[in-house]
């Protein structure tokens, strides 16, 4: 393994229990991210496929375009069918939950939270209507709603090899598992591994995986980890950083094709969870250096894309959509000087 993608070496631990099995499944309770901090995107990565449950749905959504071999729902999992308030948490995404104390808690990183009502099934319902065959690890991560997740399984029937399952208190860090243990251990499952966030445990019929487990964690710099790859369009060393600059070459090549109303909505989808910036900053960043616009002029961001707009995503396009032919070698792409190093014509009627 030579890349992690989990948040704690969860997934470098389990695929040196679990990684010889060739095409297995596991169930990610709280998938999170479909990449980013996530447990089973190594193991899709080498051919496993399995069950996910993520109830946020923009997140779900991206797992059926990155991972499509997954069976994905958007919904919840506890000890009976109905429903429930679901509490998700603003930009923390990992923080939301049916634990009402727990979304709360993630005021003090800074983000609210909003409560809506969400499907919730039992486990072992989801592993039948969705025909998941023997299963090499589950994980469970859902901010302290654990102990319901584990009463809908049916142990008996449903039996993975390995458990993963977050151990500690949302934001706190401090010890959770005492009040969903006990569940685990008469369900016929030993302790193999705590690594001070997760506790793993192996089933006991398959007890001979308990003896690759080590005896500690392994040091944080035994493999490498996704997030110290950083952005690809920022550092040419990234293994995807040539794949980035002609994807983004391409869509600044048909840029000047898109209706203001893309171009509004691609500035939205920039700014995040906090929505669109106040209409007067989205002006001001659609007109560029300009002038203000005169006083009384609507502080909308539609009525701000006029010529000046129109006039900021051409420059932007025409290197690319065949408007101006630039050879990079020269620097002229870069510096905007032709070969005399004079300065470009300024645009019209600025």
């Amino acid at each position: 393994m030579h890349l992690s993608y989990a948040q704690f070496l969860e997934d470098y631990h389990l695929d040196h229990v679990l990684g010889d099995r060739q095409g297995a499944s596991y169930i990610d309770i709280g998938g999170g991210h479909p990449l980013a901090d996530n447990v089973s995107y190594h193991f899709y990565l080498k051919g496993w496929s399995g069950l996910v449950v993520e109830p946020q749905a923009d997140l779900a959504a991206l797992y059926r375009h990155l991972r499509p071999r997954d069976r994905v729902v958007d919904m919840l999992v506890g000890a009976e069918d109905g429903e429930v308030a679901f509490h998700r948490v603003d930009r923390l995404h990992g923080f939301s939950t049916i634990v009402k104390a727990n979304a709360e808690g993630a005021a003090a990183f800074g983000a609210g939270f909003r409560t809506e009502m969400r499907p919730i099934r039992r486990l072992s319902g989801l592993i039948d209507s969705h025909g998941i065959g023997p299963v090499a690890f589950l994980k469970i991560d859902v901010e302290g709603a654990e102990a319901e997740v584990l009463r809908g399984v049916d142990w008996n029937r449903h039996r993975p090899s390995v458990l993963c399952i977050e151990a500690i208190q949302p934001g706190t860090g401090a010890p959770a598992w005492e009040g969903w243990e006990p569940l685990v251990l008469a369900a016929g499952y030993d302790l193999a591994l705590a690594d001070g966030i997760n506790r793993f445990y192996v089933a006991r019929e398959e007890s001979h995986l308990l003896a690759r487990f080590p005896e500690k964690p392994a040091p944080w710099d035994c493999v490498r980890h996704y997030y110290e790859l950083g952005p690809a369009l920022d550092r040419p060393t990234h293994s995807d950083h040539a794949l980035l600059r002609r994807l983004l070459q391409g869509f600044l090549a048909g840029l000047g094709q898109k209706a203001p109303e893309e171009i509004l909505a691609l500035l939205e989808a920039s700014a995040g969870p906090g929505g669109l910036e106040p209409p007067d900053a989205l002006a001001r960043l659609l007109r560029g250096d300009l002038p203000a616009p005169p006083a009384g002029t609507p502080a909308d961001a539609r009525a701000a894309f006029d010529d000046h707009a129109r006039a900021a995503i051409g420059r932007l396009a025409a290197f690319y959509d065949g408007g101006m032919i630039a050879e990079e070698e020269t620097g002229n792409a870069e510096t905007g000087n032709d070969e005399t190093g004079a300065e470009p014509v300024e645009e019209a009627g600025r």
